[in-house]
């Protein structure tokens, strides 16, 4: 037996200052902590505080500007502030969708990490009332020569597979770039999207006092504590010493707590519900007890720990409320539900049991073998958490890169192909065969293999949801508010390319120590800028994650805010793909003639630049982004396009590349300079430059009338005839002097085996 008398001396014990620091209390917040307590805290609520006041849960460096981001607009139902943001589609129909980050996690256990991030990021739209439909990863890795990135990318895919393909839901999106800014922090970055009638949509608050709380799933362990504490600290070499931190996730579990709380969720059981994330129950029973009441204004909570499923032995308070144990759910329930509730759990072989009750107190109260371990008010463990200014610098401009200054490659072929098969261009088809993309029959098309945005059918209707991520961390650092703006543009984008109309998107903020005020400027520019997209192409942020202290050793990583966009195809027969060209269509493009090449795949592949040599990112127009996408998806609807892809990474000539790949045919293309009126200085910009607002579509040849007519009704949108379609077997030929009849070729072979050989080959090499 237990000494319960030596374990309650233990919990009760005051702490102090020193003991705060050891949990990630500093000096100011622990003046804090006793001034809002009245006391010094005990251990119990010591730990309570210092995951409830981490950065990782409380944004407390980033609260103050994230209220910069457009949270509404006619289809937002739910913003930021609960567990996922939703948005009308239509039919009395939602969609429910959030990114989160399991970066830290990921480097020290990358299996875990990733398998949990995706375990965690279905609980977040299931809790809601949602049926998850699909899945999303945005992955960043080291160097490929790094040694350990090569272990870290075969964990982390592994992960995201082995739990998205066994809990049976589709990834259909996502993302995959290399740098050596890196080396020491991956980011692991997941979301998911659901469906779920408007009327049946549950949220965390509106909780009244008087009722029971409900424990159900997972038995609690150790795995997991003091993991949200983890993830809002700096690492160091040799960090792996900390893997105990990492949870273990089972998606076997996690598919059974999906179908019985979709089940309960049929009844009128429910009258809140919050998932056990990055907190675990501190988390769920502080965030429903904040949120609670019939005017919000908050409730208070008690809880029996000792009533709280445990698969180890000898577990204290402070480890069960800080656990991060996978596949639980916190729920209060209408008191006359108990038992309809347990047995609908006990058929699925999960946990239930009640723990507590709800409160009019205002205080979160623990019990453990019948003392009282913790009571402490719930308001400052929320939103009187600490909320910082943070001290910020101005980032640093950059000069503009000319084209002229550099000479164009003797080898334009030879420059093509090694752009198609650089780490971040090259094909991730090593990755997304690994990943379900077609359980549930309802994936019409996904972004994994190359496309702008994953198509996914509503079930049983001819409506479809269209899903995409998007980040480019070198125009983040080159201009983090042009940066910013392009993130969001290019989510935009890649909806409108599939014809698909934008709605609102969820973020993933990405960035180093917000105590650096270098780091915390491109942290607010980035914001800035982000949210000057989002107002312009009313396209709100509806949910969305924060990762700071993505150190290492004090080297941060690129600034990396993440865009995952969701739009509506109100008919699914109206929608293009890469796939669709075929010999004899005309090629087309909208959008000027490429200049840019600052801050380019070009320019850090062929050219070599790096740091700020690489100069200014391309400038996004945010009004030209609406005008352009508002004329691709007219002649989407119109039935006009056989293929759309837009021109990002690697410019035009790669974009005609990847249609090429995709469709299976071959291009003649027409980049002359004395044709398109552009000096022959620049044609490497012509061919490979970033600008921004830029689509490439193909026309049958017998539609070139009425592609004419569309031209001729939007006159403020340039639209250029580039060339035709032919047989593969003629592969890419670019004319580019028409007085020197000079052309170069690439063969439809040459062309994929340079985009698709270089992962496979490189997971498959042995050190």
């Amino acid at each position: 037996m237990p000494d319960t008398s030596a374990i309650l001396a233990h919990l009760t014990a005051t702490q102090e200052e020193a003991q705060g620091l050891e949990h990630g209390i500093k000096a100011d917040e622990w003046e804090r902590l006793v001034t809002r307590l009245g006391r010094k805290p005990n251990l119990v609520e010591l730990g309570i505080y210092s995951v409830m006041w981490s950065e990782h849960c409380s944004y407390k460096s980033s609260r103050r500007h994230l209220s910069k981001f457009p949270t509404k607009n006619a289809r937002v139902i739910q913003g930021p502030g609960e567990n996922a943001g939703v948005i009308d589609i239509g039919d009395g129909q939602a969609a429910i969708f959030k990114m989160e980050s399991h970066n830290h996690p990921s480097y020290i256990e990358p299996y875990q990490g990733a398998a949990t991030g995706v375990g965690g990021i279905l609980r977040d739209v299931f809790t809601m009332g949602a049926r998850p439909i699909a899945l999303v990863n945005a992955l960043r890795f080291g160097d490929p020569s790094h040694p350990k990135t090569r272990s870290l990318v075969a964990g982390v895919v592994a992960g995201i597979g082995g739990y998205g393909n066994c809990v049976g839901v589709p990834t259909v999106a996502g993302e995959t770039q290399f740098d050596a800014g890196y080396n020491g922090n991956i980011l692991v970055n997941a979301m998911a999207v659901g469906l779920a009638d408007q009327d049946k949509i549950f949220y965390a608050r509106g909780a009244t006092p008087g009722n029971p709380i409900f424990y159900v799933g997972s038995k609690t362990g150790r795995d997991g504590i003091h993991g949200a504490t983890m993830a809002s600290a700096e690492f160091s070499e040799g960090d792996e010493e900390k893997r105990p931190t990492v949870q273990v996730g089972d998606p076997f579990t996690e598919k059974l707590l999906i179908e019985a709380c979709l089940e309960l969720m049929a009844t009128d059981a429910i009258q809140a519900i919050q998932d056990m994330g990055a907190a675990g129950l501190t988390s769920s029973s502080v965030e429903m007890a904040a949120s609670g009441g019939a005017n919000g204004e908050g409730i208070g909570v008690i809880m029996d720990l000792d009533k709280v499923p445990q698969r180890e032995e000898g577990m204290t308070a402070y480890e069960i409320m800080l656990s991060e144990s996978q596949e639980r759910m916190l729920i209060v329930l209408y008191p006359d539900k108990i038992d309809m509730a347990k047995a609908i759990f006990d058929k699925y072989d999960l946990s239930a049991e009640v723990i507590g009750e709800t409160t009019d107190t205002g205080h979160l109260v623990l019990t453990q073998f019948g003392e009282v371990v913790c009571d402490i008010p719930v308001a400052p463990l929320a939103e009187d958490a600490p909320n910082y200014d943070r001290p910020w610098n101005e980032p640093p401009k950059r000069v503009a890169l000319d084209p002229a200054a550099f000479d164009v490659p003797t080898d334009l072929a030879g420059t093509l192909l090694k752009l198609m098969g650089t780490p971040d261009m090259a094909s991730k088809r090593w990755v997304w065969e690994q990943y379900d993309r077609h359980v549930m029959g309802d994936t019409i098309d996904s972004s994994q293999s190359g496309g702008d945005a994953a198509i996914v059918r509503i079930h049983k209707t001819n409506k479809a949801l269209a899903i995409c991520s998007d980040c480019n961390p070198h125009y983040v650092s080159a201009d983090p508010y042009e940066g910013g703006k392009q993130a969001v543009a290019e989510a935009y984008r890649n909806l409108s390319a599939v014809g698909a109309t934008p709605i609102a998107i969820t973020d993933n903020l990405n960035f180093g120590n917000p105590e650096k005020p270098n780091t915390m400027g491109y942290i607010v520019k980035a914001i800035e800028g982000m949210a000057e997209a989002c107002r312009e192409l009313d396209f709100p942020v509806v949910s969305g994650n924060v990762s700071l202290y993505n150190e290492t050793d004090g080297t941060a990583i690129p600034p990396t805010p993440v865009v995952g966009g969701v739009g509506l195809l109100e008919d699914i027969s109206k929608s293009a793909t890469l796939k669709g060209a075929k010999p004899g269509d005309l090629l087309v493009m909208v959008g000027g003639i490429g200049t840019h090449l600052g801050a380019t795949q070009y320019a850090r592949s062929v050219l070599g630049l790096k740091g700020e040599a690489l100069g200014t990112p391309p400038p996004v127009d945010l009004a030209v982004e609406k005008r352009n996408a508002s004329f691709i998806r007219d002649i989407i609807g119109a039935g006009l396009a056989t293929a759309v892809h837009d021109i990002s990474d690697g410019g035009l000539a790669c974009s005609v590349a990847e249609v090429a790949l995709a469709s299976n045919c071959g291009a003649v293309v027409n980049i002359s300079p004395e044709l398109q009126g552009f000096p022959a200085s620049h044609l490497h910009a012509a061919l490979f430059g970033e600008d921004q607002a830029r689509y490439i579509f193909t026309v049958a040849g017998d539609a070139e009338n009425a592609l004419a007519q569309f031209a001729e009704a939007r006159p403020d949108v340039p639209m250029l005839m580039l060339g035709s379609i032919t047989d593969a077997s003629e592969g890419l030929t670019f004319a580019v002097d028409v007085r020197k009849d000079q052309t170069f070729s690439v063969g439809l072979d040459a062309l994929r085996s340079a985009n698709e050989d270089w992962l496979p080959g490189y997971m498959n090499t042995v050190d």
